[in-house]
Formats: C-alpha cells, sequence, structure tokens
C-alpha cells in the first residue's frame, strides 16, 4: 500500500519541485521509502511513497522501470493473483528481477498493453508511462479500494492518490464546486468523478484513463462493470445448496490469496457474520492466525469483544482484544487534514482509533466490508422492501402530498421523517433518498447567504439509480456504486493509511461481487423481513452453534450524547458559530443545534458542517 503522485505534458515540465512536496505530503501512506524519476525529454514526472508489504528489498523500490527500461510505474495496492500471473508471463518468455507483484503488472502490461486490467484481481491504483506510444495510462481497481484524483491543465495532467498531493501544485486554484457541495449536503459525499474542488476529478471505480502526450487528448472508459443476473437468479430456481458451495470455496480463495504477505497480517474481528467468516475461512490456510477487536469503554451498547471472543475460542486463533482511549475533539482536525475531501460519516472516529491500535501489532489487516452491500445486509433494504409491498396500493397522488407534508411540518431530525418523505418512491423504477442528511428546502435555508443555490443533487444521484425491474437489485447496486466507494471505502482508505495499515477486504474479490450480483437471487439475499440470508445460512454451515446470526452491530459512536453537553458541543458551537467566517445561515444552523438539544436526531447533520467548516478553512478553500 503506498502513495502516488505524478505529471504528464505535451511539453517539459519547468517546474518540478512540487512533485516531493506532494509525494511526502504523503508520508503517512508509504513511510517506508521514497523515489523520483523523470523521462528524459521532462515531459513525465513519477514519484512514489512505498509502504513495503511484498518483497522488502530495495528491489520492490518505486518508480520502477520494467527490463527495456521503456515503461515506467507508479502503483498503490495489492494484486492478490500476482503469483499465477507471474508464473503465466515467465512461461511467455518475461523475466523477473524480484518477487514484487508491481513488477508483474509491468510485464502483464507490456504482454497484453491496457487489456491486462482484465487479468488483474486485486486493489489498485496505478499510472504507467510508456516511452514508446508515448502516453500515460491510469486506472483503479474494479470497486474503488484505491483513491485515484487526477486534473488537466495547460496541456498536462496530474494524478495523486491524496488530493493534498495535487494541492502541493502551485498553479492550484483552491476554488470550491458548488454542485459538487450541493451533493455532499445531500449524500454526504460527492459521487462519480465529481470532487469538491473545481478543476478537480476522480477516477470512477472499475475505469482507465489514458493521455496521450503528442497530442494531448485523453480518454476515459470502464473496463468491467456488474454482471446482470442469470436467468436462474431472476426466476428465483437457484440451487440453493450448489450456492452455498460456490460461496465458501470463492471466500476461501479470496481469503488464501490475501493472507499472503512479508509482514505480519491479522483479522479485524468484530464478531459479526462477516469477520466472523473470513476468520472460518483464514484458519484453513495459515498455520497461525491474529484476530483483533476493538472495546470502547464506558460505551457498553458497542462491546462486541465476547461474540468475537466467541469465534475466535472456536477456530482457536491468536487473539488480541484492544482498549480504546476515549475520544477527543482533537481528533477532528487530525481527521479534517487526512480527508482532503470530507465525506459525512463519524464512524471514521472508531475506523481511525481501531487503525491506530491494529498498527502496533501488524501491518496488514482483513475484514469484512462489501458483505452488506453484496448480500443484502442493511436495515434499509428491509424497510424498502415492506414499502413496496404496502405503499403498493396507495395511489402516487396520495403519497407525494404525504411526502411533501413531512418536509413541510416536521422539524429536520423528526425521527422517521425521511422515510416519510420517500413514501412518494416510484416503486418500479425508483429509490429515495433515505439517507438525506439535508433536503431540498433545508439546503436552500442552509446556502441563503450564498445567493441563488442550485440544487442540483437529486438529479445527479437520479442518473446514477440502476436501470433494473427488482428493488433489492436496485438499491444493493446502488449502494455497491456509491456509498461503499465514496464513503465505506474512503473512511476505510483514509484513516488505515494515516497509520500506515493496510486494510484487505475479502468479499470485495471480483469473483464474489459478480457472484452476489449474477447468481444470487434476491430472496437470498434480503426479505421484509430478513438479511444477509445466504450469508447466514454460510454462518450457520461454518460457524459455531452459539453465535448469534441475527444481531447486526454498526460500527458507530455515541455523538448525539456527546453533543449534549461538554467538549463537543462546545466545539461544534464555536466551529460554526463562533466566527462570522462561516458559509452556512446562521438561523439555519442554530436551529439545528436547538433541535438536537431537544433530542432530535441532528447529530451527522452537525458533523457535515463542522467537518466542512474545519476543511475549508484548513487547505483554505476559496468560495
Amino acid at each position: 500500500m503506498c502513495g502516488i503522485i505524478g505529471i504528464a505534458s505535451k511539453t517539459t515540465v519547468s517546474h518540478r519541485d512540487w512533485l516531493v512536496a506532494g509525494r511526502d505530503a504523503m508520508t503517512h501512506r508509504g513511510p517506508d521509502d521514497a523515489g523520483e524519476w523523470w523521462s528524459a525529454q521532462g515531459c513525465v514526472g513519477l514519484a512514489h511513497r512505498r509502504l513495503s508489504i511484498i518483497d522488502l528489498s530495495p528491489a520492490g523500490h518505486q518508480p520502477m522501470l520494467d527490463v527495456t527500461g521503456t515503461i515506467c510505474i507508479v502503483f498503490n495496492g495489492e494484486i492478490y493473483n500476482f503469483r499465477d500471473l507471474r508464473r503465466e508471463l515467465e512461461a511467455k518468455g518475461h523475466v523477473f528481477c524480484s518477487s514484487s507483484d508491481t513488477e508483474v503488472i509491468l510485464a502483464a502490461y507490456r504482454e497484453w498493453g491496457m487489456e491486462c486490467l482484465t487479468r488483474l484481481n486485486g486493489m489498485f491504483a496505478f499510472g504507467i508511462y510508456d516511452q514508446n506510444e508515448r502516453r500515460l495510462f491510469l486506472a483503479r481497481d474494479r470497486v474503488g479500494e484505491k483513491p485515484l484524483f487526477y486534473r488537466f491543465a495547460n496541456g498536462s495532467v496530474s494524478f495523486a492518490s491524496e488530493l493534498k498531493a495535487l494541492m502541493a501544485c502551485p498553479d492550484f486554484q483552491r476554488q470550491l464546486d458548488i454542485e459538487a457541495l450541493d451533493c455532499y449536503l445531500a449524500m454526504g459525499f460527492v459521487p462519480a468523478e465529481r470532487c469538491l474542488l473545481q478543476g478537480v476529478k476522480k477516477l470512477p471505480p472499475a475505469h482507465a484513463l489514458v493521455f496521450n502526450l503528442e497530442s494531448g487528448e485523453s480518454r476515459v472508459w470502464p473496463y468491467w462493470r456488474l454482471p446482470k443476473p442469470d436467468a436462474a437468479a431472476i426466476a428465483g430456481k437457484a440451487d440453493q445448496t450448489a450456492l452455498l458451495d460456490e460461496l465458501e470455496t470463492l471466500l476461501e480463495d479470496a481469503v488464501r490469496r490475501q493472507l499472503v504477505a512479508d509482514v505480519p497480517v491479522g483479522i479485524l474481528l468484530s464478531g459479526g457474520v462477516d469477520s466472523s467468516l473470513v476468520t472460518a475461512m483464514a484458519v484453513r490456510d495459515a498455520p497461525r492466525v491474529k484476530t483483533f477487536t476493538i472495546r470502547f469503554p464506558g460505551y457498553s451498547q458497542y462491546d462486541e469483544t465476547s461474540h468475537a471472543r466467541l469465534i475466535a475460542e472456536y477456530f482457536g486463533t491468536e487473539h488480541v482484544e484492544l482498549e480504546a482511549a476515549d475520544s477527543t475533539v482533537e481528533l477532528l482536525p487530525l481527521l479534517v487534514h487526512q480527508f482532503d475531501e470530507p465525506i459525512v460519516d463519524s464512524s471514521m472516529i472508531p475506523t481511525y482509533m481501531v487503525s491506530n491500535l491494529v498498527r502496533q501489532h501488524c501491518t496488514v489487516a482483513l475484514g469484512g466490508d462489501g458483505g452488506d452491500e453484496l448480500f443484502g445486509g442493511y436495515i434499509h433494504y428491509n424497510r424498502l422492501l415492506w414499502l413496496q409491498h404496502n405503499l403498493g396500493w396507495i395511489p402516487k397522488g396520495l403519497r407525494q402530498c404525504a411526502a411533501s407534508a413531512a418536509e413541510k411540518l416536521l422539524p429536520v431530525g423528526f425521527k422517521g421523517r425521511n422515510w416519510l418523505q420517500g413514501m412518494d418512491m416510484d416503486v418500479k423504477k425508483g429509490l429515495p433518498l433515505i439517507a438525506s442528511y439535508f433536503d431540498i428546502s433545508t439546503r436552500r435555508e442552509l446556502m441563503s447567504g450564498y445567493g441563488a443555490w442550485e440544487v442540483v443533487a437529486e438529479k445527479i444521484r437520479e442518473r446514477r439509480i440502476p436501470a433494473d425491474d427488482d428493488l433489492l437489485q436496485r438499491a444493493t447496486r446502488m449502494d455497491f456504486e456509491n456509498y461503499l466507494p465514496e464513503d465505506i471505502l474512503v473512511k476505510v482508505d483514509r484513516t488505515s493509511m494515516l497509520n500506515s495499515l493496510e486494510v484487505r477486504a475479502p468479499f470485495l474479490d471480483y469473483r464474489i461481487i459478480e457472484f452476489a450480483f449474477g447468481k444470487v437471487p434476491s430472496y437470498l439475499k434480503a426479505t421484509p423481513t430478513s438479511r444477509k440470508v445466504l450469508l447466514k445460512k454460510l454462518a450457520e454451515r461454518l460457524l459455531p452453534r452459539e453465535f448469534d446470526h441475527q444481531r447486526k452491530q454498526g460500527f458507530s459512536i455515541p455523538l448525539g450524547s456527546w453533543l449534549q453537553n461538554g467538549q463537543w458541543k462546545q466545539f461544534f458551537h464555536e466551529t460554526l458559530l463562533g466566527s462570522n467566517d462561516t458559509l452556512f445561515n446562521r438561523q439555519c444552523v442554530k436551529d439545528l443545534l436547538d433541535g438536537q438539544a431537544r433530542g432530535r436526531a441532528n447529530s451527522e447533520r452537525l458533523f457535515a458542517l463542522v467537518l466542512f467548516e474545519l476543511w475549508r478553512r484548513e487547505y483554505q478553500i476559496a468560495l
């Protein structure tokens, strides 16, 4: 796991110092080594920070040139099938100088060109400069586990793992993108290729970009898409036993591949279904498995140690129970600096704390991310199916009136308000924005001091809703393509990398993804009363009988309680109201704070505003 940065230009790059400055702004991503390379003409510069995982020797140093000296790569991530690819490439005559997966990507590119992407099983973001073709080739993994920002300016393209690295460029204009801010306030993140800063884009998951240095032209394209459900899944006639067997085989192989490292590896064991199944597979292939669980003292409702201990004892792992320190507001400036494009997710705080503790014991950790999106684990899937079943007979006009009344008459933060607003859902094609932080009217009020605020988030989101007749297919695919890469994976990447910890996700092996979306029928994912149906059946097969299959504990903090008094309440008030240098309408902010004090659920909304204001000030973003 590493940090990468680079620039490719039609003409010689005269100012080069910023490349190293940007690279070293990401030292946390790679404390073990650093490198820089420039092409002979000075048109291309690549730089790298290394966290050594595979081949710890200097042979794994990056930027790395191929054996011909004409192709150079900077790479962030892991290729889990690199040993298989290496054997195949050796049979074709390729010679290797290291045992790293980076060199395998170089050889794969030499053999198959840009089509090499279809051969890679892993999490990755990389840049390859081909001196013969005079082109820069950028790519990002299928799910978006590894980040990649880029920008075009003055006949050049620059890219980096983190936005702060691009900001090191002296001509970078730190100008807020208003449409992206509207998405942030509505959805809690900025989707797809958009970015909170004007002129910057994110390379979407499963996409590649090529930039031609001769013409200055570029092209972005998807190299992989989610599969359509097969006939058996659509008809609901799938063989359940066969599906369980296939899932078990796929998960075992994914875990086996992701246990490979030349540094200590552990399992993040929460005691839930996903991480417990990862543990069950790990003990099959590793003689000594180390598992970790975290206790948060004083908050028994978040304590999962007894559930994790059951799994650890059953499988005989070397189990470590860690105790987190109290969360303080001093963590927020640290996280704001790291999340240089903020997201609305206060669980970044415990995720950072877990990463910090686990890094003291290992360099790589396997987690259970992806299980909810792939196999129907979120509670809102139950509620959506219930709405479909119970509201379908109510005339749309009547449902629209109820939704409008909820928005106008119920205060922001009133429990159930978002679901009432979602009653006008098109049950055949749509998806309500249940996780809305600020609805249209609230955003207009919140941004009333900015001038004519253009509301665009709902239309942008609507265009991203998958075209599928099956409601659960729409919902899970929507979460997989939006919430997972833009919230969950961003949170895990930024917090783990801030601690120089690599976190892997076996459920996000692309073969399991294609299995889940291509072969598993909806009724084996979720119903109005159950979730993760197929995954829990696998758990019944593999986990101890005493295991609680129905338990669902989200990874969160009691932010609402913290905001009732003390340092958190004071910090939020001072950040949002203690200065005239604020973007948001003060009266609207006061109403949100007052509502929170009265017991309304505004804590994440206030977290969104605080994080944005801290970020804007930290990076001196112009409005």
